[in-house]
């Protein structure tokens, strides 16, 4: 449908762009304002109209008496042969909220997000889904044993360089892991490295360690032979010397948080303790390699119940296979019974995949109960 010159004149452009605008929100339209009207424009929107004078430089028009002067043409075919096609702001807002809504609901369900659940915060942020599955991938790969961050990129993605500092993937990954750890974001190189090496990228073989007790393997692998001249004493095991796997005659391996823990362990049962293994707080790479080279073992683990404590447990669950040991509702609600006064907050509290109970109850006590107070408890699991 043609529109007429006269519609087209210069002094009318401003109504047309203001009833572009307003007809692009996706919402019904009965009436425009137009503002800063010149006097020419003012005239000109005078004789559109039929005023007997001039509107001056701000007007409300009504769109149905604009459009009885249109001489049978719409507003909207008028608007869009002069300006432009007419968008659909509320349309595509929603569009693009049920698309935000999908991916939302897919990094909810994603396998690393459902056993790290601290990881629900990186939702979040704006990224795409591609970005997200990356980020996600590499996650799924840590803690590294050790290895470049050029070489752990390359297994992930294919690049060695997507692990870069300022790429996009770096700066994600980076977050997750700051929100994983509960620790700022990192600010500066070292930051960052300390970060990587905290998650076991480029880590030192011979200084990153992990503590045990009662381990004692079969086989001639040296390491095995080593820790049976010690006969099931408190030992400490490099990164560099868990180079293959270790056969035990037991089939349940203890797991702790806390160092204090399997110091009593040792007093108690003496060169009889059983098979344990200490994380000494959030597992390094040395604790999940030994983790995952006992073949057949049964990993239960125990930690502190507060907001960190989950989040450590949820994390050596996912990486290794451990199953919760004293780690339910009933068990913190006992423990908090028996627990002395001056019991802390537990900090940011994150839900517990193993018991979507144990999150809940912990905020609503808002204490927390250190493994070392439930010890004995657990040295008499041991027995």
């Amino acid at each position: 449908m043609s529109v007429p010159e006269r519609l087209r004149v210069a002094g009318l452009r401003p109504v047309w762009r203001a009833l572009h605008e307003r007809l692009s929100s996706g919402h019904q339209v009965s009436r425009v304002r137009v503002t800063g009207l010149a006097a020419d424009e003012q005239a000109a929107v005078a004789d559109l109209l039929g005023l007997d004078r001039y509107p001056g430089p701000s007007l409300t028009i009504d769109v149905a008496r604009l459009e009885g002067a249109l001489g049978g043409l719409d507003v909207r075919t008028v608007t869009e042969e002069i300006i432009g096609p007419v968008d659909d702001r509320r349309r595509k807002r929603a569009e693009r909220q049920v698309e935000r809504q999908a991916l939302l609901d897919w990094f909810a369900a994603h396998p690393v997000v459902v056993a790290e659940p601290a990881l629900l915060a990186l939702s979040a942020v704006r990224a795409g889904r591609d970005l997200l599955e990356q980020a996600l991938a590499v996650l799924a790969a840590l803690p590294g044993s050790g290895r470049p961050l050029a070489a752990v990129a390359a297994d992930v993605t294919g690049d060695p360089h997507a692990l870069d500092d300022g790429t996009r993937l770096s700066a994600l990954v980076m977050k997750a892991l700051s929100v994983l750890y509960d620790v700022p974001a990192p600010e500066g190189a070292q930051e960052r490295r300390a970060l990587w090496e905290r998650a076991g990228v480029a880590c030192d073989a011979l200084s990153t360690t992990v503590l045990v007790a009662g381990l004692l393997p079969e086989g001639d692998d040296p390491l095995a032979r080593v820790l049976r001249i010690w006969g099931g004493q408190a030992s400490v095991i490099t990164l560099a010397q868990l180079q293959h796997t270790l056969e035990l005659r037991e089939r349940d391996v203890w797991v702790v948080e806390n160092p204090t823990v399997l110091a009593l362990a040792q007093q108690r049962f003496g060169t009889a303790c059983p098979p344990m293994v200490c994380t000494s707080g959030w597992p390094n790479s040395a604790a999940i390699r030994l983790l995952r080279s006992l073949p057949g073992a049964r990993l239960r683990y125990h930690g502190d119940f507060d907001g960190e404590g989950l989040r450590i447990a949820a994390y050596t669950m996912a990486k290794t296979g451990a199953e919760p040991w004293r780690m339910s509702t009933t068990d913190y609600l006992r423990a908090l019974e028996d627990r002395p006064s001056g019991c802390v907050p537990p900090g940011r509290v994150t839900d517990a995949p193993w018991d979507p109970e144990l999150a809940p109850a912990m905020r609503s006590h808002g204490l927390a109960v250190p493994e070392e107070l439930v010890a004995e408890r657990l040295l008499d699991d041991l027995a």
